[in-house]
């Protein structure tokens, strides 16, 4: 098995003080890998990465027309949202439509990622609800397949309708079986698959809209509706959002935790699937973005790459002490 190999270093004024490791793998339109760093079979659960495949049964199911799901609710169904007031409008109104509440939702209750808005409810001595859990669109896509289905209210046990479509959709796309699953923050079942695998799913996204199965038609929605809504996929200075819109071609990027970030490049029919062995999200932002400006998707010099890509490091008196930088080998592919 191929050791882990640096993908992010932390330099403390002339010295490197932290090295971050962890794997990395591009794939080409027949989802045959291109380039690896670490190991490209190395097993692991994709977290939200995976959003948009288990949002495939809300599509290919017919749910999304019945329902009339607009575009951006398509993207909500991908999204790990920050909690800001236009995400928990969107999911509340969503819930009304489908004639349903807070208290259908099963991902728990979760404090708002935005900042304002979280200061705000502590000020007001507001608690959090379920629609402020940063995976409350993808659950409300789960209780819009649900209704299809007809299935009983307890949509994330693994054995219900709605998750064992998850995975047949999951395992069809990454093109391997699941050899299991874990229970994600959300309450859902994550199942688990190689990096080499999550990697495959986002070429077969990639190259979604140049076929027309009803599969690869849903997984060119969803990727249009993420692209189209990077907002709703993300939020106000969140790694996902600013990475779309610096891009100089279509990109969907989608952040996962304990270090997993997802890439799918339509324009080229490319996939990208990292994972920071130590779940670092600030080692996976700085390698996303360091494998998207070594393929010339982004510049390193856009103020939304450099932030997360090369990060400067303050301490308490706003004195810069240091910064972050991609390992060198990231751009030796």
């Amino acid at each position: 098995m191929t050791q882990p190999q640096p993908i992010c270093e932390v330099w403390r004024g002339p010295f490197l003080e932290s090295l971050h490791l962890g794997h990395a793998v591009i794939t080409d339109d027949t989802g045959q890998v291109i380039q690896a760093h670490g190991d490209p079979g190395v097993l692991i659960f994709p977290r939200s990465s995976a959003k948009m495949l288990q949002a495939l049964p809300l599509v290919t199911s017919g749910a999304a027309d019945a329902k009339g799901l607009s575009e951006m609710r398509l993207a909500l169904s991908c999204a790990s949202h920050s909690g800001a007031p236009l995400h928990i409008e969107a999911v509340d109104s969503w819930l009304s439509d489908l004639g349903l509440g807070e208290g259908d939702l099963r991902c728990g209750t979760e404090p708002s990622r935005d900042k304002e808005l979280r200061h705000q409810m502590i000020r007001d001595s507001q608690a959090p609800c379920q629609i402020h859990h940063n995976c409350s669109g993808k659950h409300t896509g789960f209780l819009t397949l649900n209704q299809h289905l007809g299935g009983g209210s307890e949509y994330v046990d693994p054995d219900h309708p709605v998750q064992r479509a998850c995975r047949e959709a999951f395992e069809d796309v990454t093109g391997m079986t699941s050899p299991g699953f874990g229970i994600d923050g959300c309450s859902a079942p994550n199942f688990a698959t190689s990096l080499q695998a999550l990697a495959r799913a986002m070429s077969f996204f990639a190259t979604a809209h140049s076929r027309n199965d009803t599969q690869s038609r849903a997984a060119a929605r969803l990727a249009a509706a993420m692209r189209a809504w990077p907002e709703h996929v993300a939020g106000k200075g969140r790694a996902c959002t600013l990475l779309m819109r610096a891009a100089k071609e279509p990109l969907v990027v989608k952040t996962g935790a304990e270090g997993v970030f997802i890439a799918i490049l339509p324009g080229r029919g490319m996939g990208i699937a990292l994972k920071a062995s130590d779940g670092a999200t600030r080692a996976s932002e700085c390698a996303i973005a360091a494998l998207l400006v070594s393929l010339g998707v982004v510049d390193a010099a856009h103020p939304d790459v450099a932030r997360f890509m090369t990060p400067k490091l303050h301490n308490g008196r706003g004195v810069e002490v240091g910064y972050l930088r991609p390992a060198p080998s990231l751009f030796a592919g």
